[in-house]
This record gives C-alpha cells, structure tokens and sequence, in this order.
C-alpha cells in the first residue's frame, strides 16, 4: 500500500459517504459482471441499492452506455466528485474498456481496497479518541493523587 493513497483514505470523504456501504455496493457489482452481465446492465442493477452519490454515477454510465456512447465518457468523472472510492472505480471502468480486460476482478478487489479503508480510518479515529480522553481524566485524577501523597 502506497502512503499517499492511506492518506487520503484516513481523510474522511466531504460528503459523509458510508464506505462499507461503496464496497458492499462494488461487490454487487463485481458479482454482476462476473456473472456475465453486460456492463451497462450491471451498472443499472447496481445503482438502485447503491449510496446516492455512486447511485448518480452508475446510473449516468448505464444510461449512457445503453444509448451506445464512448465508455471514455460514460466513465468520465463528474466536476464535484470528492470520493477516493468511486474515483478509483471510474478510472478502472475506462481502462477496463480501453484495454479489453476483465472489470469484474478489479472492481472486486477496489471493494477489498475500500473495506481496508474502512478499518484503517475507524483505528485511527479510535486511537485519536484515546489520546483525547487521556488528558481530561489525567487533569482530573493528579490533584486526587497529589493530595494523597
């Protein structure tokens, strides 16, 4: 794992969006084209259980590849576009299309990525909560043990 990437991943996303919720999300659809679905058709399955913002995304690429446009510009990203995640998935989609190879795997394997996320960013958020808590309950218990002494 690059540093650069787990810096970004421990910054939580500007719209408070669930990671669990974008891998469970990848998995279906990961699930959809390992199945043999087309990709315009899995992209439309999973977008209507998907959170809002990878729900847009789908469903934009699925209407677009349905109508037959450029994959390039069906998988283009959006202006305001602030997740790591779903970035990651559209660069993968355009090069999957570019180069003829299999999205299923690598889509599986961004939901592994984004779960790994997920963890690394609740253990820092935990650790950094201890670290809070030590000194208000240290200021509260040294003058009791001051006195004592």
């Amino acid at each position: 794992m690059r540093p650069a990437r787990h810096a970004q991943a421990i910054r939580p996303a500007a719209r408070g969006s669930d990671p669990l919720a974008v891998a469970s999300s990848l998995d279906v659809l990961s699930v959809c084209l390992a199945a043999g679905m087309a990709v315009s058709t899995a992209a439309a399955a999973t977008a209507a259980s998907s959170p809002p913002e990878l729900r847009q995304i789908l469903g934009r690429a699925a209407d677009l590849l349905a109508l037959g446009a450029d994959p390039a510009v069906a998988w283009s990203a959006p202006p305001d576009s602030a997740d790591v995640q779903i970035d990651a998935l559209l660069r993968l989609a355009r090069r999957s299309s570019a180069s003829g190879a299999a999205l299923a795997d690598a889509v599986s394997g961004l939901a592994a990525q984004c779960r790994q996320d997920a963890i690394h960013a609740a253990s820092a958020t935990a650790e950094r909560a201890g670290v809070l808590i030590a000194g208000p309950l240290g200021l509260c218990f040294l003058p009791a043990f001051v006195c004592l002494g």
